[in-house]
């Protein structure tokens, strides 16, 4: 294995790693904003939320 090969296999576990946490991170974002949508057409959901 050289150098080139090296350097080939830790860009890709890289892209690899930051494509996984990009889904998690758009996952959680569309969750929250689905549940900020919720809570905001139901008041007595978001008021259920709080206490």
């Amino acid at each position: 294995m050289n150098v080139s090969d090296a350097r080939a296999r830790i860009r890709d576990t890289d892209f690899a790693e930051e494509s996984a946490k990009l889904s998690q991170q758009t996952i959680i974002q569309q969750a929250a904003s689905s549940m900020l949508t919720q809570a905001n057409s139901r008041p007595q959901l978001a008021l259920s939320l709080l206490g």
